[in-house]
C-alpha cells in the first residue's frame, strides 16, 4: 500500500502539486488522467524519489521516502518504472538492456540474468528482437523492452508515465495490450495516460488532476457516466 499525504510540490514559486492526499492499494490498477501540466507525471516521479517533494509523506511499505531517502535505493527495487521517452542503452541490444539491473542491483549471475531476461521479453512479445539494438527497434518495440526490463526486477508496483504518448496508433496497441496483461499479475499499476479507453475499461481507479490538484477520484463508471465536476465534465467534453 501507498498512502500519499499533504503533499506539496513547488518550484520556484509555481506551485506543481498542491495538497494531495491518496491511498493506493495493492494489486489495483490506476489511471492519472487530466490535461497537460496538470501535475500527473510530477506525482508519478515523486513515487519513487525521482522528484523531491516540498513537503508532505508518501508512506511505502511502512516506510516515508520524504523523510528517508536512504531508504529509496531498496524500495526502488520493488517500483519499477516506464517513462514515454523508453530510456534504453543505446550501445545495448535488447537483452542487455533488460539484464544490466538485473547484474548490478541484485547481482545475478550473467546465465541466470541471460535466462529471465529472455523470459520476460518473450512475455511482452519481443524474444525474436533479443539481439537487436534500440535503433533497429520499432517504438512498441522499445516501450515494450523498457517494460520487460522494469517486470525483470519482480516489481509489486509498476509506475507508467503516459507510455504511449510517444507511439503511433498502432504501436500504442501493442503496449496497451501488454499493459492490459499486467492488470492480472496482481501487481499495483499506477498509469499517467491520456487513453480514455485504458483508463475506461482497465482501471480500478482513475484519478483526475487539474492545476496540480486531485479534483475527482472514482471508479471508471462513477468517473465516466456520473462525473461530480464541472472541471471533470469540461475536461471529458475536450478528450471524448
Amino acid at each position: 500500500m501507498i498512502q500519499v499525504a499533504q503533499l506539496f510540490k513547488q518550484f520556484d514559486k509555481t506551485e506543481v502539486l498542491k495538497d494531495i492526499h491518496m491511498t493506493f492499494e495493492d494489486g489495483k490498477t490506476y489511471a492519472i488522467i487530466g490535461s497537460s501540466g496538470s501535475g500527473k507525471s510530477t506525482f508519478l516521479r515523486c513515487l519513487n524519489g525521482l522528484e523531491n517533494p516540498t513537503s508532505g509523506s508518501i508512506i511505502i511499505d511502512g516506510v516515508d521516502i520524504v523523510k528517508n531517502e536512504k531508504e529509496l535505493p531498496k524500495l526502488r527495487q520493488h517500483i519499477g518504472m516506464v517513462f514515454q521517452s523508453f530510456n534504453l542503452f543505446e550501445h545495448k541490444n535488447a537483452t542487455d538492456n533488460v539484464t544490466f539491473a538485473l547484474m548490478k542491483v541484485k547481482k545475478i549471475s550473467e546465465d541466470e540474468a541471460r535466462k529471465i531476461a529472455l523470459a520476460k521479453l518473450k512475455e511482452v512479445g519481443c524474444d525474436h528482437r533479443a539481439t537487436h539494438f534500440p535503433h533497429q527497434l520499432s517504438g512498441g518495440e522499445k516501450q515494450r523492452v523498457a517494460i520487460a526490463r522494469a517486470l525483470a526486477m519482480e516489481p509489486s508496483v509498476m509506475l507508467f508515465d503516459e507510455p504511449t504518448s510517444a507511439l503511433d496508433p498502432e504501436m500504442t496497441v501493442e503496449v496497451l495490450k501488454v499493459m492490459k496483461q499486467l492488470t492480472h499479475t496482481g501487481m499495483t499499476i499506477i498509469v499517467v495516460t491520456h487513453e480514455m479507453n485504458f483508463a475506461k475499461e482497465v482501471s480500478d481507479t482513475v484519478i483526475y488532476m487539474d492545476k496540480g490538484e486531485i479534483v475527482e477520484i472514482g471508479s471508471p463508471k462513477e468517473f465516466f457516466e456520473e462525473t461530480k465536476t464541472a472541471r471533470a465534465r469540461q475536461f471529458l467534453a475536450n478528450m471524448l
